[in-house]
């Protein structure tokens, strides 16, 4: 199917023309550079002068239009948008009808959109996931989850602390905030075997008598030469919401690093969407950076939301220049706060997890404060095979989009769960720290049509248990009726570690397994691995922030410090040494709602 026939209903962009008009002259400048108002013209867009500062008003590109037509016909004759799932988005009156023709010939639409009133604050909304609770071993020995590489929960709690607040607890999940850190476990050597994992044990330092099992996998990291190609779709909220520096203007800069990243064998194509969706740019190959640079920059916020329209678009031309040896995957950047068509976060689960089949990935990168919808991104990164983060400032911008490009566009395998079985005689209760989200019942595990978590290229998974040892006071007193004596494991296992995946493309999953035994335990935490203390203190910082009550008050911030500052290692990003930072500022936090 070639470009011309792809179905782009109810278009109403938000930028200028995505190449110079047919029979014009080819563009004199380089492929790449910084974009200037002039270079970004010979290309057909038109981008903001430094002197215009950024403005939602709507402003005529510097191409030709014809003149607006009159009001569109009824309802019934609307263009429609192909049927994936989501209902049309209607145009508002006046609107230019979409152009005709191939995507290269797409123009922006000269409509003007009202930008949506300022959004009340203290909107946001976010998952509300009971913590785990303490589970006994002699009625409940196996522990089931799907693997969980995001980090969004980490710079979410950090923008609250760094405004002097702590967060609400909702939005604390601990594993993010865990999995946000390298520690180095021992890397790969096949991508057959994709996975090395690591495990220690050591005593739980704001529990008596528990000790903290330490449960790491780290992902193989493919050479550079042999990274796939990447076939990308940048799908880009520009509504009325997205106004604000934190949102747009810096979703406009992170993604301009992406873009550093290209090869020439990779492909950009990009949707903007507000009261309807259309296309931006045509599917552009990785040396034409400048033309992605000036489509970046010539984006403006103002509308409502029709993120539904949006998704359902960029689907479609995912599919349309779907490439079945590259990484074919759709990248969201939005407050998430979806207002028009369907907006529903289980509607749109449903409609990206069908998406998913088709073999395109889902990235979703959040922006802003106020009415940020957590609730929204976790739904659709969870169900679109993809990965969730929240952009809360360059600095994060960078660490995404260059330090870590590969751990969140290229995947290694799909699917990944974990399972670990305690035995009896060793552990009588276990919890299993964070996660909450992401629980899957024990038959889950070996069921390949179950749907988990995607790991992508050298990222590295961390999951902590607490357990109560055998013969140590337990949570909860033991059954009248219950076992007694349960039967020694072979080899004085504590527990058994399997980990279940599937190559991408694969429909059939793989098993790495291997037991948890008392030469992994150390006698104290001080003498545990330096992973093993910083994946502790960081757990306790989020436990505390989430006010779990099985974290005794006597485990104050000052210990999350002193245990941090022994773990800090060589540090060379500096971001454990934030985080030490963010611990201070947790203690001197007031409360969401507290007034001093």
């Amino acid at each position: 199917m070639t470009l011309k026939r792809l179905p782009v209903a109810a278009l109403a962009c938000l930028t200028a023309a995505t190449s110079a008009p047919p029979g014009a002259a080819q563009p004199r400048r380089a492929y790449d550079g910084a974009p200037s108002a002039d270079a970004c013209a010979e290309l057909g867009f038109r981008i903001r002068s430094p002197d215009e500062g950024y403005t939602t008003r709507r402003t005529r590109p510097s191409i030709a239009y014809a003149p607006p037509p009159p009001p569109p016909p009824p309802p019934t004759m609307a263009p429609q948008i192909p049927p994936l799932g989501l209902p049309p988005v209607q145009p508002r009156s006046g609107a230019a009808p979409p152009p005709t023709g191939g995507l290269q010939e797409m123009v922006v639409s000269a409509q003007r959109y009202q930008p949506s009133p300022s959004q009340p604050r203290d909107t946001e909304r976010y998952p509300n996931a009971t913590a785990n609770p303490i589970r006994q071993v002699a009625t409940d020995p196996v522990s089931t989850f799907s693997v969980d590489v995001d980090t969004a929960a980490y710079s979410n709690v950090r923008r609250f602390l760094n405004d002097g607040v702590r967060p609400p607890t909702d939005a604390v999940r601990v594993e993010e905030l865990v999995n946000y850190f390298d520690y180095g476990y021992p890397r790969p050597q096949s991508r057959v075997t994709p996975f090395s994992s690591y495990v220690a044990l050591a005593p739980s330092p704001w529990s008596a008598e528990r000790q903290i099992l330490h449960v790491g996998i780290q992902g193989f990291a493919p050479p550079k030469g042999e990274q796939p190609p990447l076939n990308l779709v940048f799908l880009i909220d520009t509504s009325g919401s997205m106004s604000s520096s934190d949102r747009l203007p810096l979703a406009q800069k992170s993604l301009s690093l992406l873009v550093d990243q290209l090869r020439p064998q990779d492909r950009v194509a990009m949707v903007a969407y507000a009261g309807s969706a259309g296309a931006v740019l045509a599917p552009t190959d990785g040396r034409q950076k400048l033309k992605m640079r000036c489509a970046l920059g010539a984006l403006h916020a103002g509308g409502s939301t029709a993120g539904g329209q949006g998704l359902a678009l960029a689907y479609a031309l995912a599919k349309e220049n779907f490439d079945p040896k590259a990484v074919n995957r759709v990248i969201l950047v939005t407050d998430g706060d979806f207002n028009v068509g369907v907006a529903d976060p289980a509607k749109l689960k449903d409609f990206v997890s069908e998406k998913r089949k088709d073999g395109v990935y889902l990235s979703v990168y959040g922006f802003g404060r106020g009415n940020y919808n957590d609730t929204m991104m976790q739904a659709l990164a969870q169900n679109g095979n993809g990965t969730a983060a929240y952009v809360d400032g360059l600095q994060e911008a960078r660490k995404l989009f260059r330090t870590d490009f590969t751990k969140s566009l290229i995947p290694i395998a799909d699917d990944v769960k974990v399972q670990i079985e305690f035995n009896p005689a060793q552990v009588s209760e276990y919890r299993l720290i964070g996660y909450e989200t992401r629980m899957l019942n024990r038959e889950d595990f070996n069921n390949d049509q179950v749907d988990a978590g995607e790991v992508g290229a050298g990222a590295s998974v961390t999951a902590l248990y607490e357990i109560t040892p055998a013969g140590a006071t337990p949570s909860a007193d033991p059954l009248r009726y219950g076992r007694h004596a349960p039967p020694p494991a072979p080899g004085g296992e504590l527990a058994f570690l399997k980990i279940r995946y599937k190559l991408p493309g694969e429909g059939r999953s793989r098993l790495i397994e291997r037991p948890v035994t008392r030469a992994d335990a150390t006698p104290t935490l001080q003498a545990a691995p330096e992973p093993t203390r910083w994946a502790v203190a960081v757990a306790g910082f989020g436990q505390k922030l989430k006010q779990d009550p099985r974290v005794s008050d006597a485990f104050g911030w000052n210990d999350v410090i002193a245990l941090a500052q022994g773990a800090r290692g060589a540090d060379p990003f500096g971001e454990r040494a934030e985080f030490v930072q963010l611990v201070r500022a947790a203690a001197d936090a007031r409360s969401v709602g507290e007034v001093r």
